[in-house]
This record gives structure tokens, C-alpha cells and sequence, in this order.
């Protein structure tokens, strides 16, 4: 294969790699953030009050939560022993599709079954997560991963936002789409979703080589034993990895505030009397003005020397963000503060992923990836349980909203301590002995 011809087919490897991220951001979009929230406020939550209707929606994600980050380090070892990131990928899909496809059947009250295939839909979005992004430190080189990571997402904020025009045409005008009111668009939206999930995952499938499988010495030959004994050999090894854990409890900490702007804004919004057509033009908003800015944090670490000052840029950017939120009135106020976190949504999460994936050893990309995972999807449990109970215990969300800054404030000072060139030496050096 001749030099031109390489390069061509890293980039095909590459670009149907992200494509993923356009395929699964259609559940993040209009699901997690905007559609599914309102929807289960105003129809299937009809009858509670909205403070517990946000504190409902805050329980359901713990719960979903809670059960990947149980499965996620385990199943990564797994799929690192068999050689089998895709097919795990494909199986967590899989349940996330038939979830979500399942949405259509919810109707006004029925808020318990809506939350049971919301945690199952954000258990096979999660869970195929971890399998896509192992593949990340095996498609890009060191020079080029925090390009390749940003522009996954910026591939998503743009595939996620498409799918959300279209849905959010269809809920505002339903008639003009053959649907008989807003409430069946909305549904029909949920099977949409389901869809696009199913038709864009397709390429990484066909064209995304699958790593090789790396068995280590003396390991069982059974898939699960193996999986345990990686488990507990990466634990007894765990001064090798210092750096790594490191940043897996600062992107835990400042990942909680992240994930739970992102889960709980558009219901704190609903609650504090916001129309539906702001909070979801608002997401909406974010989607597109998210693709540049994740292009753009890609390159700034080559323009201010490393990758953690830009995430360090970007906490301090949301911790505006969380203090803004105490004191917003009106619609006006929402749309700002989402203008805010376009800017640096994609660019922290895409620069955190590709700065874990350049400490990560490539033999054990899948069980690392379980870690980060199980880092982020705690913080799943803790920022959307606390920001419930706030709200319960207060009778508002907005000190649920304020508090945080707590989250920025202590995993910014950890991952400031994170010698990333150290990380990235151990992996390399760990990577030489396998």
C-alpha cells in the first residue's frame, strides 16, 4: 500500500470513527437534554408537582448510572482479553436502540415506565460509550489525538443538533409534518432518535478495525476470569498508573458538574417557569455553535503548551456558569448561560477523553476506559442525587444549581497537580513490556 493510500485509509478509519458520535448524540440531544426531559415534566410526570418532577428525573439517572458504573471496568477487561471492543460496542447499542425506540409507547402519567426505559436507553448509551472511546488511543497517534477526539464530538454536536431541528420542527408544527398534535411528534421523535442511532453506526462497523486482542501472562483463557484477574493486576500495579488515577479523580469531581448541567438543565428550567420552546431553541443552539468551539479546543493545547490548561480554562468557564444559574429570571438569562457552555461543553469532555486516552496503555485500552467510565458515570450518580435532594430539602433548585462550583473548584486544583508528560511516558513504557 503506497504512502497516499495509507493515509486515506486512516482517514476513512477515522471520520466513520466519528460518525459514531453523529449517530449516539442523537440520544444525548433529544433525549438526555431536551425532548425526554420536558416531555416526562409535562406528560408522564402529569400530577406531580415540578420540584418533584425534577427530582424524579435527578433519581432516574442516578439509578441508570449506578448500574454501568458497577459493569464498566469488568467488561472492559473483558473486551481487552477477547478482542472484542466492536462487538460489546454493537451489544450496549443495541439495548440503548430498542430503548429508546420504546419511548413512543409512554403516555400522560406514566411516569415510572418512562424512567425505566430511560435508565435502560442511558445504560446502552453508556455502555457502548466505553468500547468507542477504547478505540480512540488506537486510531490516532499521539500528535493527533486531541484533534481526532475533538472532532468526534464536534461530529456529534452537529449530527445531535440536525436530528434536533427536525424533532423540534415536528413538536412545534406537528400538523404541518402528518402528526395530529405536539404530543405524538414528541413520541415520534423518541423513535427517530432510535433510527438515526441504528443508521450512522453502521460505517464504524464495517470500517473501524477491530485492536487486537493482547492476552497477558498467565491470564485465564474465559473471557469474565480474565476480566477479574486484569482487574485485580492493574490494582496491585496501580503506582504505575499514578498520573492516570490521578486524572480519573479529577475528572470525576469536575465531571459531576458537568454531566449534571448538562442532565438537569432544561427541567431547572421548566421549573423556574421557562417556556419549552426556549429551553429546547436554547439546546438546540448549543449544538451548532458547539461544533466550532470543539474544533477549536482541539488545537488549543498546540497554542498554550499542554492539554490540561485548556481543560483548566474550561472549568473556570463553567463555573460561571453554575453561578449564573443561581440568579437566572428569564429566558434571556438561559440562552446566555447556553451560549457559555457551547463554548467549552465539547471542547473539555473531547480534550479530557483524548488526555486519558494519551495516558492510557493501548493493551489495556477497553479496561481503562472502564475506569474513566465508572468516573464519570459516578459522577452521573452524585451530581443529579445531590441536585435532587436540594431541591427536595429546599423547595428550590436553585442552590441545587450553585452548588456546583464545589465540583470545579476541587477538581481543577487535583488536575493541576497532574503531570500528563509523566502519564504518557508510563503508558508508552507500560505498553514496551506486554
Amino acid at each position: 500500500m503506497s504512502v497516499d493510500e495509507m493515509k486515506q485509509a486512516s482517514k476513512k478509519i477515522i471520520y466513520s470513527w466519528a460518525l459514531y458520535d453523529w449517530a449516539n448524540s442523537a440520544f444525548a440531544t433529544t433525549i438526555m437534554a431536551a425532548v425526554l426531559p420536558t416531555f416526562y415534566s409535562d406528560v408522564a410526570a402529569k400530577g406531580l408537582s415540578p420540584v418533584t418532577a425534577s427530582s424524579y428525573w435527578g433519581y432516574t439517572n442516578t439509578i441508570a448510572m449506578l448500574l454501568i458504573a458497577i459493569m464498566a471496568p469488568i467488561l472492559g477487561a473483558m473486551a481487552d482479553h477477547s478482542g472484542a471492543k466492536k462487538r460489546y460496542l454493537g451489544s450496549f447499542a443495541s439495548i440503548g436502540i430498542l430503548a429508546t425506540a420504546g419511548m413512543y409507547f409512554i403516555t400522560t402519567g406514566d411516569w415510572l415506565f418512562a424512567s425505566v426505559l430511560y435508565i435502560f436507553g442511558r445504560f446502552g448509551f453508556a455502555g457502548a460509550n466505553i468500547f468507542y472511546d477504547s478505540l480512540l488511543p488506537h486510531i490516532a497517534g499521539e500528535d493527533k489525538i486531541d484533534q481526532v477526539s475533538a472532532l468526534g464530538y464536534a461530529t456529534g454536536y452537529l449530527g445531535g443538533g440536525l436530528l434536533l431541528l427536525l424533532n423540534l420542527a415536528w413538536i412545534m408544527m406537528p400538523q404541518k409534518f402528518g402528526f395530529a398534535n405536539a404530543e405524538i411528534a414528541t413520541r415520534a421523535s423518541f423513535i427517530s432518535v432510535a433510527v438515526w442511532w441504528a443508521i450512522f453506526s453502521v460505517p464504524l462497523f464495517r470500517n473501524v478495525p477491530e485492536p487486537k486482542a493482547v492476552r497477558m501472562t498467565g491470564e485465564s483463557a474465559h473471557p469474565v476470569i480474565a476480566g477479574f484477574q486484569r482487574i485485580a493486576k492493574t490494582f496491585s500495579e496501580i503506582r504505575n498508573y499514578k498520573e492516570l488515577f490521578k486524572f480519573l479523580i479529577a475528572f470525576w469531581l469536575y465531571n459531576d458538574g458537568i454531566g449534571t448541567i448538562i442532565i438537569m438543565a432544561v427541567i431547572y428550567g421548566k421549573e423556574i417557569g421557562i417556556g419549552t420552546s426556549d429551553l429546547i431553541g436554547a439546546i438546540l443552539m448549543i449544538q451548532f455553535v458547539g461544533v466550532p468551539f470543539s474544533l477549536l479546543f482541539g488545537r488549543i493545547p498546540h497554542w498554550i503548551g499542554n492539554t490540561k490548561r485548556a481543560i483548566l480554562l474550561a472549568l473556570g468557564v463553567y463555573t460561571l456558569v453554575a453561578i449564573g444559574g443561581y440568579f437566572m429570571q428569564t429566558a434571556l438569562h438561559f440562552w446566555m448561560l447556553g451560549i457559555m457552555v457551547a463554548m467549552v461543553q465539547g471542547g473539555s469532555q473531547a480534550l479530557s477523553r483524548s488526555l486519558y486516552g494519551a495516558m492510557t496503555p493501548k493493551a489495556k485500552s477497553a479496561e481503562m476506559f472502564g475506569f474513566y467510565d465508572v468516573s464519570s458515570k459516578f459522577a452521573g450518580i452524585i451530581g443529579p442525587a445531590l441536585f435532587g435532594a436540594i431541591g427536595q430539602l429546599t423547595g428550590s433548585s436553585r442552590l441545587s444549581i450553585v452548588s456546583l462550583i464545589i465540583f470545579f473548584i476541587i477538581g481543577g486544583g487535583l488536575l493541576s497537580t497532574v503531570d500528563e508528560k509523566a502519564g504518557i511516558a508510563a503508558a508508552r513504557r507500560l505498553d514496551s513490556q506486554v
